[in-house]
């Protein structure tokens, strides 16, 4: 079990009483949303209420207090009428101060509608209802709820303010070189390979030459023709971007009409930075989404889409103007675009194999088109793989360029958590990924990936409460390892520190517990197959040690070791394996019907910020299965439970040989049964998904965990054996 404290009410109480507002918001939320209707779940729905007028988020309070009225406790119904008329004065007072100051109430729009039911007031903040009936059929439909409502506290931008420290900008350049010279081994290897496997195959057959051309080193090669992607990139991405995407110019008047405040960071800043201003362009998405492609600032192009223009505001906009601005001119925004280029046409080839595979009627066509795709797919991975820590690293000076050019960091702020709102509410039309999403989201502000979870559970849960982990586990930036992005709490920690550099109050409060429960002991059990692999070396170094003794002492003589060094190879194999086997049962414990944790219990699973992966949680969570259907899924790569509290990764294991696939159940109300995990992205490991007509799915992940490790023994053993045979 996960070695971590439980949100408790002494906590929240505690903390609402020495004005850690945010802490006690963090530990009553999961209280007060329980289905009980104790005294400790009325205590904490009243000191959540007070916790929210604290921190000004008057909106949840007045809602809170509404549900309060109705309870039968006449104590609570008293002191929720008197809250609700304080709150009623200082939500209007604050109305009129807004008018004043800006010319327009900066309140959610929910507020302006006097008639809100009760019920629709406790989905919105995840408040259960009383006597609410179970429903009668197997798998409920839970997904259809109602709006969120979302209250921004809309916290100030500077008027006056000092420009930052100067970024360091060696490393980044370090990095982006070093993204060049891995796309260069990435396509030397891809091209290599089958010019070997051509070149074995030719020589076996009779009265058949190699081409001569196969036996030639195809680096140059290589090496030039990315030197001319890279010159032509702005170009070539300009078609590519209008043919498959839909891209069209943006002019200055559209976007004048959307935020006037963004064409004017943009001519400022070229301005001051004698640049021409860039190409504006337009993707007919309505996702929110910003990219930037050029090879040097005059021939750079910065593109956002229609649903960013719609889904922000005037001064958010402007920042994610003035974020792109960042990217532009460093070295990284060249290597980038050509990362684009690159992996745009195999992303495509994956795209189009997929659609016609599923048009195609005859199996034999299905089949080619299943293993072009799933070969298609994994190339793209391998070489989007490339930028992983490009894409990750060149935020940061992005975001403290776009806070110091428009001195709005909440702006910022809020302009991030709007995009993961925004695709998260896309991919929930879509009911799946778009290909745009996947195919856009190295060079994307924000990523789809963190976008499921963060951008899906607002409403039940504050923002502080969900980031926690994301700041304050003190192993998180291990789990980061294969994210194109860095983790959202951390961005806005940073981009929080700049607010407070200039003595502004923040948009979030993000807190860091002041100790972390956390067992190294669990940190390396949840690595233990990594580690298994230095181990390994230290075991083949020492038999290596063991027998160079033996053999200068004329004890014995086993030459192989000398002659051929692969033994090491098997040593590490088998590390590995040891490492995979000692991390099964924690990994994948035994799931107890009655210890299974419902859909409602996701918003207080993912409060916990001590939490690994390894602390697995058990689950049974119903909702509708979402993702590509068809060839475009066969590798499991894109399924999602839509429950009534959220968006949540699912990843699966097949097996061969099934009848039924989850892509066949694409759409459909299912039941999840597996292990809940918080990492970078939470995602649950399925062990089984089920119908409504009782079919059932198994994902056997013990089973094909324990088929790599014996799989990596017997390889490593093999190896090991092998070398001593040739040796002797």
């Amino acid at each position: 079990m996960p070695s971590y404290q439980q949100p408790s009410l002494e906590a929240g109480l505690a903390a609402l009483k020495q004005g850690n507002y945010y802490a006690a918001i963090t530990q009553l939320v999961p209280i007060a949303n329980s289905k009980n209707q104790s005294n400790a779940c009325l205590q904490a729905q009243v000191g959540l209420a007070m916790a929210y007028a604290r921190t000004g988020e008057i909106a949840k309070a007045i809602t809170l207090c509404d549900y309060l009225i109705k309870s039968s406790n006449r104590q609570v119904q008293e002191w929720a009428e008197r809250a609700l008329e304080q709150l009623n004065k200082v939500q209007k007072r604050h109305k009129r101060t807004r008018k004043l100051e800006n010319g327009f109430v900066a309140f959610d729009n929910s507020l302006d509608t006097p008639l809100v039911s009760t019920t629709t007031r406790q989905q919105k903040e995840g408040i259960p209802e009383k006597n609410t009936p179970n429903p009668d059929i197997d798998i409920p439909n839970t997904t259809a709820t109602e709006p969120v409502s979302i209250y921004w506290r809309y916290a100030r931008r500077a008027k006056v303010w000092q420009p930052l420290r100067k970024y360091n900008s060696i490393p980044s350049r370090l990095l982006a070189l070093g993204t060049f010279i891995a796309i260069f081994w990435v396509l030397w290897g891809l091209i290599s390979l089958p010019m070997a496997l051509i070149t074995q195959i030719l020589e076996k057959l009779p009265y058949v030459n190699p081409l001569r051309l196969l036996y030639t080193n195809p680096a140059s090669l290589i090496l030039f023709l990315l030197l001319v992607l890279l010159g032509l990139s702005p170009w070539l991405l300009d078609w590519l971007l209008a043919k498959f995407y839909g891209q069209q110019p943006l002019s200055q008047e559209i976007l004048y009409s959307h935020s006037r405040e963004a064409l004017r960071v943009t001519q400022r800043a070229c301005q001051l930075r004698h640049w021409t201003v860039p190409r504006l362009q337009i993707l007919p998405m309505a996702a929110p989404i910003m990219l930037t492609y050029g090879n040097l600032p005059c021939t750079a192009r910065i593109v956002v889409s229609q649903g960013l223009l719609e889904k922000l505001s005037d001064d958010e906009i402007a920042t994610i103007y003035a974020l792109a601005l960042g990217q532009i001119g460093r070295w990284d925004f060249m290597v980038m675009s050509l990362a684009l280029l690159v992996t745009l046409p195999v992303y495509q080839l994956y795209q189009q194999a997929s659609t016609w595979g599923n048009k195609s009627d005859k199996q034999i066509w299905r089949w080619t088109a299943t293993a072009l795709s799933s070969l298609s797919y994994g190339i793209w991975c391998l070489l989007a793989g490339t930028t992983l820590l490009n894409s990750r690293f060149r935020l940061d000076s992005s975001d403290r360029y776009a806070a110091e050019i428009t001195g709005n960091p909440n702006g910022l702020i809020r302009a991030l958590l709007k995009i993961a709102i925004g695709i998260a509410d896309d991919i929930k039309k879509q009911e799946h990924t778009s290909w745009q999403l996947e195919s856009l989201n190295i060079v994307a502000p924000v990523s789809h990936q963190q976008s499921l979870c963060l951008g899906s559970i607002v409403g039940h849960l504050p923002w502080e409460s969900f980031l926690m982990w994301e700041n304050s586990n003190p192993y998180r930036q291990w789990f980061t390892v294969n994210n194109s992005h860095p983790l959202m709490g951390d961005r806005i920690q940073r981009i929080s520190q700049i607010a407070h550099h200039w003595h502004l109050e923040t948009e979030l409060h993000l807190t860091i517990p002041e100790s972390f429960p956390v067992k190294p002991q669990s940190f390396l059990l949840q690595i233990a197959p990594w580690l298994g692999i230095p181990l390994g070396f230290v075991l083949a170094v020492m038999f290596w040690l063991i027998w160079q003794t033996a053999y200068t002492f004329h004890l014995v003589n086993l030459k192989w070791i000398y002659d051929d060094w692969s033994f090491m190879t098997g040593f590490l194999m088998i590390g590995f394996s040891i490492g995979t086997v000692m991390r099964i049962n924690a990994f994948f414990p035994e799931i107890k019907p009655l210890a299974l944790q419902a859909n409602d219990q996701l918003p207080q699973l993912l409060t916990n910020p001590f939490v690994l992966p390894v602390d697995s949680i058990s689950v049974r969570f119903v909702g509708k299965l979402l993702g590509r259907p068809g060839i475009s899924n066969c590798l499991s790569q894109d399924l999602i439970l839509q429950s009534s509290t959220g968006l949540v990764k699912l990843h699966h294991l097949p097996l061969w040989g099934l009848s039924v696939t989850p892509q066949e159940l694409i759409g459909r109300q299912i039941i999840v049964t597996g292990w809940l995990r918080r990492g970078a992205t939470p995602w649950i490991d399925i062990q089984t998904l089920e119908t409504q007509n009782g079919k059932i799915i198994n994902s056997p992940h013990p089973i094909w965990s324990t088929v790599l490790a014996v799989i990596a023994q017997a390889w490593g053993a093999y190896i090991m054996l092998t070398a001593q045979s040739v040796g002797g």
